[in-house]
């Protein structure tokens, strides 16, 4: 057989042992049953067993994908096991590569969690297995968009310190440079961001809960009345129309009116599960600002992440002129004045508005570092500093009990 430079790589070279390994391990498996008395012999079920520990150790990236796909493919590859499918190997990989989880279905993936000693009355450091095919139940919508989801944007989230769920292509693409200027502890940790799109965060419930990682959740308030979309007013009958907010409010037993969610204390935005795993939600909360025009200070109330960014650098953006929202929102802060005139301004901006434009446009400001994070982000980002720090040093913790001490 001839092997093309192309594929000559040390790459392919290691997929090519392995595979022919793989099959040498089958065709030693298989050749004491060619005979047909050994295949009728009855008795103990024979069990072949194959164990990879981290492939990805010895494939690049384009061949780990491949290698996953075909290998258990291999192991079956045989006529003799159409008659005899008992005598088919299992497989079980242990990989930290998420482009091999990538390509496995949930139903075929364990999740180990490593829990630090004393937690559960457990005097030493352990871990927990789930078993991620019983995550959502019978076969539904919400595990067909998961698990299509988190192909399309891959699967990091197995391996994570923290995940932080956004609800836009702006929040995603700024999200990494608030970490890296103001929050350099989290931007050293491992945290996958997922810009989940809309508003259905509140899917992927049943899998951060499986896995048991600390998760921030950053969406809108997305204000309404019937369903309606409305700027945001106090004292209005108004209701958030986002399923995430509605859904993790009432998981936690509380009200989802805007007049609620507008007064919620820091602490029951959180749900702490156990020690280490904890969720919190961040949606908009009120900004006080000055008004350009009249010199008052009112108290504004943002619907969504660009308005709020907006209005938590009002002075910024008032001076702006620019094109498409960033022209028409300093506009408005400059015109306006009261607050609900405002608010109902960059309500009407937004909705016909190029939102990705506008934050390509903030991203490339010169001004862009020293601007203000909007409140709401900035106390998730706290929150979630906290919950990382405390999880670095409890999983470090040796319990006394199991010290060695070494007399002298």
């Amino acid at each position: 057989m001839r092997l093309p430079e192309t594929s000559n790589g040390l790459g392919y070279q290691n997929l090519i042992s392995m595979i022919f390994q793989l099959m040498a391990f089958r065709d030693e498996w298989l050749k004491k049953y060619r005979s047909t008395e050994e295949q009728s012999v009855t008795g103990v079920e024979p069990i072949h067993l194959v164990l990879i520990e981290e492939p990805e150790a010895h494939l690049h990236v384009q061949v780990q994908q491949a290698f996953i796909k075909h290998a258990y493919h291999i192991l079956g590859n045989d006529p003799l096991l159409e008659n005899y499918p008992r005598l088919k190997t299992q497989l079980v990989v242990s990989s930290h590569s998420s482009h091999v989880a990538h390509e496995m279905e949930y139903e075929n993936l364990r999740y180990f969690r490593r829990l630090p000693s004393g937690m559960a009355g457990v005097p030493i450091p352990v871990s927990t297995v789930s078993n991620l095919s019983t995550v959502f139940g019978k076969a539904n919508q919400t595990k067909e968009f998961v698990t299509r989801y988190l192909r399309a944007q891959h699967a990091d989230l197995f391996f994570a310190d923290a995940v932080i769920l956004v609800e836009g292509a702006a929040e995603r693409m700024m999200l990494p440079h608030f970490l890296r200027k103001h929050f350099p502890f989290l931007d050293r940790c491992y945290i996958t961001i997922l810009d989940i799109g809309g508003s259905h965060a509140h899917r992927l419930r049943p899998l951060v809960d499986a896995l048991g990682i600390v998760t921030l959740v950053i969406t809108d308030l997305d204000a309404g009345v019937r369903k309606a979309a409305k700027p945001v007013e106090r004292n209005a009958e108004q209701f958030t129309n986002n399923p995430t907010v509605r859904h993790w409010m009432m998981a936690m037993k509380l009200g989802h009116d805007v007049d609620t969610l507008l007064d919620l204390h820091f602490d029951q935005k959180a749900q702490q599960i156990d020690d280490l795993f904890s969720i919190r939600i961040a949606y908009q909360t009120p900004i006080t600002i000055r008004l350009p025009k009249t010199d008052a200070e009112v108290e504004a109330l943002p619907n969504t992440f660009e308005d709020s960014l907006v209005l938590s650098n009002a002075d910024h953006f008032s001076k702006k002129l620019g094109r498409g929202l960033t022209r028409a929102f300093g506009e408005a802060l400059r015109q306006a004045e009261t607050s609900l005139e405002l608010g109902t301004e960059l309500f009407d901006k937004l909705r016909g508005g190029d939102k990705a434009e506008f934050a390509l446009q903030v991203l490339g400001d010169p001004g862009f570092t020293q601007l203000t994070v909007p409140a709401y982000i900035r106390e998730g980002l706290e929150w979630l500093e906290t919950k990382l720090e405390r999880k670095s040093k409890e999983l470090l913790i040796i319990p006394s009990a199991i010290v060695e001490v070494t007399p002298k």
